[in-house]
């Protein structure tokens, strides 16, 4: 089912909460600009089509914890979370794992909003295609945005460093491409049940025609 206008309300006022917080004396501007610059986007996206194509309540509630990890991330720079020094230092790690956080959300919540959109459109004669081809458009948005760190890395000055969050790991894109392949698996592992149950509930027959 689609979320109900209290569930909208709580959504977004956890959104603009954060968002403003997130922009009151981050790191640095040009950085939080572009960290943040993806879950403004999304809530575009999402107030444009609300009518027209709903998601279910999950996949919303999904979206919004990503929303809330790139502005954290924004706010201090993915290198410099404090939750994430503080289990740097706690388990003696070389750097600060945050930015593997926001990569693994990159697959994670990716792959349901990928299922939602093949299995309602009807996309797929087969269902059993339907998990390889969630994987392979998550590690393609995980791709096109390595692309785009690179851009920035030679075209940025100084703000470059503080949004690729390197820390002077040299397989650090590799790393960051793994970690959206182990979100897109266990999120379809761990969540196509439920989220079967809850297409189902917004457009019956949805589900079984995929």
């Amino acid at each position: 089912m689609t979320p109900s206008p209290r569930a909208i309300a709580a959504m977004l006022a956890i959104f603009f909460a954060v968002f403003v917080w997130s922009a009151i004396h981050p790191h640095d501007y040009p950085t939080w600009f572009l960290e943040v610059l993806p879950a403004i986007a999304g809530l575009a996206v999402l107030a444009a089509t609300r009518r027209r194509f709903p998601l279910t309540t999950m996949l919303y509630w999904l979206i919004l914890a990503h929303a809330v990890v790139l502005m954290v991330g924004g706010h201090y720079t993915y290198a410099e979370v404090p939750a994430g020094n503080w289990v740097r230092d706690h388990f003696h790690l070389a750097r600060n794992h945050y930015d593997r956080v926001g990569h693994f959300m990159q697959g994670f919540v990716p792959a349901m909003v990928a299922r939602e959109v093949l299995i309602r459109n009807r996309v797929l004669r087969r269902r059993g295609w339907l998990p390889f081809l969630v994987f392979a458009l998550c590690m393609m948005v995980t791709a096109l945005y390595e692309l785009l760190e690179y851009a920035v890395a030679v075209t940025a000055d100084s703000g470059a460093v503080a949004f690729l969050a390197m820390q002077g790991d040299p397989w650090d894109t590799q790393k960051d491409m793994l970690m959206c392949l182990i979100g897109a698996v266990l999120a379809l592992v761990l969540l196509s049940r439920a989220h079967d149950r809850a297409i189902a509930e917004l457009e019956p027959g949805a589900e079984e025609a995929a």
